[in-house]
């Protein structure tokens, strides 16, 4: 079983967190969630930010919640946590966690992993083939798009079902 993740706590949607009666939740500003993990939104509204920038900061949030989920183990050996987290970090290992999560998505969140899939990085993958390559770069566009919405509820339980999957193929 996966291990719980915790974090900075929302209840709103795309538009940002409410307080009760629907006003905006205290630090919350148009258009922005009030619930980032770091006081800087982005420069943009979240659906104008590229996806390869979504990607860039879904790869961060992503490699935390394996850093987190690992060091649930009973084993915290570095070598041993090296190993365990690059199961889940690789684009192999994010792009069959993608499929395996794709049937539970909106529409808006396969939206946004169709344009993270369409997105050209200019780099070719050294250590994946570039189908996975892109897959994982949509899984990650994903991430930092439930990131930056404030939707981090939901992106903590597709993480957290995503590794409960995973695990039997990988552990």
């Amino acid at each position: 079983m996966a291990a719980e993740m915790t974090g900075p706590e929302t209840n709103g949607g795309p538009s940002g967190p409410a307080a009760p009666g629907g006003a905006p939740a205290p630090g919350a500003t148009a258009g922005q969630p009030a619930a980032l993990w770091f006081p800087e939104p982005p420069s943009k509204p979240v659906r104008l930010l590229p996806p390869l920038a979504l990607a860039y900061i879904g790869d961060a949030v992503f490699e935390v919640a394996v850093r987190q989920h690992v060091m649930a183990r009973p084993n915290l050996r570095p070598h041993h946590m090296h190993r365990l987290s690059t199961k889940y970090v690789s684009a192999k290992a994010q792009a069959e966690l993608l499929a395996l999560l794709e049937p539970q998505l909106t529409d808006e969140e396969k939206d946004v992993v169709r344009q993270g899939r369409n997105a050209k990085s200019g780099t070719i993958p050294k250590n994946a083939n570039v189908q996975d390559y892109r897959l994982a770069t949509a899984l990650e566009s994903l991430i930092g798009y439930l990131y930056y919405t404030g939707e981090h509820e939901r992106m903590r339980s597709l993480i957290a079902q995503g590794f409960e999957l995973l695990e039997p193929e990988q552990i």
